[in-house]
């Protein structure tokens, strides 16, 4: 990033590859909408390039990168709470790897169903802290810095957010 912040624009490319499929994963669980995400990893690549100046370099460049996703999503008026949409069956299918029975794999399915739906009812703080902590698999530190909190906090708020995951899973489940 240092490099692109001195002029060298080809390395935004580099750039791209290397972190375009994260961080549209962090968009897609956050919104639940494919193509809004797509168009949300463009505008933050593009932002970059835009405010590249603005890169201190003091920090790891994916915390920053994740910081200007989250200034995307709440300019685009998705602060308000979404609904998760359900993966299709395919992509289900292709997820659950492994010699699973015919039971077994739409048992795994109803889970991950049930789970998703558990995540879309957490309110957006919850729901995000989590998407960054396990399934983006952020370091505490790395979360803190992206939300501009401590990193206690962030320990607390993972704690608190799998606590009203997994409630409203059992409730869902029952």
């Amino acid at each position: 990033m240092l490099k692109v912040k001195n002029g060298d624009l080809d390395k935004l490319g580099l750039l791209f590859e290397r972190y375009h499929r994260a961080l549209f994963g962090f968009l897609f669980h956050m919104t639940g909408q494919r193509e809004l995400s797509e168009d949300m990893v463009q505008n933050v690549f593009y932002r970059v390039l835009k405010y590249r100046h603005a890169f201190r370099g003091d920090g790891e460049f994916k915390t920053w990168m994740y910081h200007i996703a989250r200034n995307v999503m709440n300019d685009h008026g998705r602060a308000i709470k979404r609904t998760v949409k359900h993966q299709e069956v395919t992509e289900l299918a292709e997820t659950v790897a492994g010699d699973f029975s015919a039971d077994a794999l739409i048992h795994k399915k109803q889970e991950l169903a049930i789970l998703q739906d558990a995540l879309s009812r957490l309110n957006e703080e919850s729901r995000e802290i989590l998407i960054l902590s396990k399934f983006q698999e952020l370091k505490y530190h790395e979360i803190a810095q992206i939300m501009e909190i401590t990193e206690g906090a962030v320990k607390v708020r993972v704690h608190r957010a799998i606590n009203q995951l997994r409630n409203t899973f059992l409730q869902i489940a029952n």
